[in-house]
């Protein structure tokens, strides 16, 4: 299984995904970011524009991801923004056609919510605000409100634990381990931030 973690940027989708892989026995997280920031480096400065517009990129994470649910012992957990009904169709739909069985889960927010959650990110904090982040949150808002990509889960009012349980109900994925005591999450979610600074 592929549980694919949708949302726009602050809405909490590699929190949830790492928490989600920490409650769930034998989850593995796969990020396409990490292929997208990999061609980003084989290419001069000024083509480095969004890697998503990577025909590339949207091949190889289409095939990777196929090779990882085959290969993984349990569901695999994809944090990614994606908001391109082209592209969505190519890389989502495409998998679904091969066959394999994916969740798709929107974590859906206000912008307010969503500009507030960006500004206090660590990379924010340091002086390094994600301005592109911030400028695409109502495209994001507006392209993900549409029945492409729901399941839609309203996080504005849920903590990252509830999102993660809404999920793994839904998704019928059970909780081998319990919620974090605050002060030990607060630690681990701040680990997470640091390993996701994107500068």
């Amino acid at each position: 299984m592929l549980i694919w973690i949708n949302g726009a940027f602050g809405s909490g989708k590699t929190q949830t995904a790492h928490e989600l892989q920490r409650r769930v026995e034998t989850a593995h997280v796969a990020d396409p970011e990490l292929l997208g920031y990999a061609l980003h480096k084989m290419l001069p400065a000024y083509e480095r524009n969004d890697f998503q517009d990577i025909p590339q990129w949207r091949s190889g994470v289409g095939d990777v991801l196929q090779q990882a649910e085959g290969a993984a012992r349990g569901p695999v957990i994809v944090p990614m923004t994606i908001v391109r009904d082209d592209y969505f169709d190519e890389i989502v739909g495409g998998l679904r056609e091969r066959g394999v069985d994916i969740r798709h889960y929107t974590l859906s927010a206000t912008p307010e919510a969503l500009r507030k959650r960006l500004r206090s990110r660590l990379s924010t904090l340091r002086g390094h605000e994600d301005t592109w982040a911030l400028s695409n949150i109502d495209r994001c808002v507006s392209a993900l409100n549409e029945a492409r990509y729901a399941t839609h889960v309203p996080t504005d009012d849920l903590t990252i634990d509830e999102v993660v349980e809404w999920i793994a109900e839904d998704a019928g994925l059970p909780l081998v381990t319990e919620r974090m005591r605050p002060a030990r999450y607060q630690l681990r979610r701040l680990g997470v931030g640091i390993r996701h600074i994107r500068l």
